[in-house]
């Protein structure tokens, strides 16, 4: 089955896990703000439902639905509930996600395995149902994965662990879903570190301090237009960020002298004096929040440069050209020997 071309974004129906804050919210309110009609999922019904209405006040289209993705039948019941309130899903966004601060050998294992059971497992039951829901018709996935999911930093290993088995997952089901001619496009959108409630959702071990955003930070809706840009246009992977592009490739040409600026840097930076904080966070239970913004009192870039050539049509046709060129010079040369 050939894969069909995505909807415009106006005429599309795009679900959203973790969208109560942060950059589900964020990516929520622009979707809706263009046109497309949104499904809102997360834990807490109340912001869910303020945030819904803020939407349905604003002229757009939402629904709520309360829904813990570490949950597979509730999974499930978002899929169901988006077909019934909409008749299609046309986008799936696997956003939820939270970090655990502390040094891997302080973090109790069933923190781990809960963070895993948001993080990866929350990406699995999204996959899932998303695929089971949009294979006849065809669709965008649409995973978050992170900077982190490349190359790894101290204080957030177990974060970084399930970023990488989210990378991992999502590049084998792309591969699948081509081999088996499924008209779903898949992407993984890999965000540097951006300001939202990240650092406060955290549970934190830290043995001072608060957790915080390294710099530089981003703001959301960086990551949000970047999501939509690929709703509409899919894209294999994309870093949001030309800092978190830097730290990957620096990781990859230059591993243990990564490994030597991350032990000497990111101890101190990851860590703010400046504020209280639930040590916590919302691994268990989910807090109130409603916010798209977060706690970082640091500059914010509003844009990246990186990330939006990356993503425009010249940029994405480069490979095609080149790969083009070669084959020119090789029937070339193959006419020149004959």
């Amino acid at each position: 089955m050939k894969k069909r071309r995505p909807k415009a974004l106006k005429d599309q129906v795009i679900v959203i896990t973790g969208a109560s804050s942060g950059i589900g919210l964020c990516t929520a309110r622009l979707a809706a703000k263009r046109g497309a009609r949104v499904v809102l999922a997360a834990r807490n019904g109340d912001d869910l439902s303020a945030v819904t209405d803020e939407i349905v006040a604003n002229g757009g289209q939402a629904l709520a639905v309360v829904c813990d993705v570490a949950d597979e039948s509730a999974v499930a019941r978002l899929g169901e509930a988006a077909l019934l309130a909409f008749g299609a899903i046309d986008t799936w966004v696997n956003n939820a996600g939270l970090s655990i601060y502390g040094k891997l050998t302080d973090i109790p294992l069933d923190d781990k395995r809960r963070l895993f059971d948001i993080n990866f497992w929350g990406v699995v039951h999204g996959c899932r149902t998303a695929i089971r829901l949009m294979q006849d018709r065809g669709g965008v996935l649409i995973n978050i994965g992170s900077e982190v999911s490349e190359v790894a930093i101290p204080l957030q290993g177990i974060y970084s662990a399930s970023k990488h088995a989210v990378k991992g997952y999502t590049d084998a089901l792309r591969m699948e879903l081509e081999h088996d001619r499924i008209p779903i496009a898949v992407t993984l959108v890999k965000p540097s570190a951006i300001n939202t409630p990240y650092p406060e959702h955290a549970r934190s071990y830290l043995d001072e301090g608060v957790p915080a955003l390294p710099p530089p930070v981003y703001a959301p809706e960086v990551v949000a237009e970047t999501i939509l840009r690929c709703a509409e246009r899919p894209v294999r992977d994309i870093v949001v960020g030309g800092a978190g592009r830097m730290q990957i490739a620096m990781g990859r040409l230059a591993p243990r002298l990564t490994d030597t600026v991350m032990e000497r840097a990111m101890f101190d930076q990851q860590k703010a004096y400046d504020r209280s904080h639930d040590a916590e966070g919302n691994l268990d239970r989910p807090q109130r929040d409603g916010r798209a913004y977060g706690p970082h009192r640091g500059h914010v870039m509003k844009s990246s440069a990186y990330t939006k050539a990356a993503m425009s049509d010249f940029t994405r046709a480069v490979p095609l050209i080149a790969a083009g060129l070669v084959v020119a010079a090789g029937v070339r040369r193959l006419r020149a020997t004959a």
